[in-house]
This record gives structure tokens, sequence and C-alpha cells, in this order.
């Protein structure tokens, strides 16, 4: 029962992350292409793709933890680069 409610939540996340690219994204939104041609994101995959990688292949718990620490690393002193879902 657990296993089926946490799928269904991890399911709703991604779907919520793919809402926020689609619609309001610096990165990746409609917009966002007349603004930021080149894109706008320091990371490769953006923190967004990271987060939705990361939950669809850790789960919620552990994947949303690792994305959230990905954000936290997205600040003006930090280098970026490339960071891959491991």
């Amino acid at each position: 029962m657990f296993s089926l409610i946490h799928k269904n939540a991890q399911y709703l996340v991604v779907k919520a992350i793919g809402f926020y690219q689609r619609f309001l994204s610096p990165d990746h939104s409609f917009w966002a292409k007349m603004v930021f041609p080149n894109g706008y994101c320091r990371f490769n995959p953006t923190c967004s793709n990271y987060a939705k990688e990361s939950i669809a292949k850790h789960g919620l718990f552990k994947g949303g933890n690792r994305a959230i620490l990905r954000i936290l690393r997205c600040n003006p002193w930090g280098k970026g680069g490339n960071d891959p879902v491991e």
C-alpha cells in the first residue's frame, strides 16, 4: 500500500516539475527562449531536469533530497558545470 502511495506521489512531483519547466522556468519555458536563447542555468543538466531524473532514479525521498542539495549549490559563488545524476 505504501509503495503505491509513494509511486503516485513521485509521479505527481515529476509532473509538477514538468509544469514548472513548461510555464515558469527561466531556462525551459516558452518565454525564456526569447529572453535567454542560450539558456540561463549554470549547471548541466539544469536543476529542474536534475530533480526529475533524480526522483525518477532514486525515489521521492532520496531523489528529492539530492535535488534540494543541488538547488542549494546553485548560488552566485558556485562554479556550476557538468553535474549528472549518479
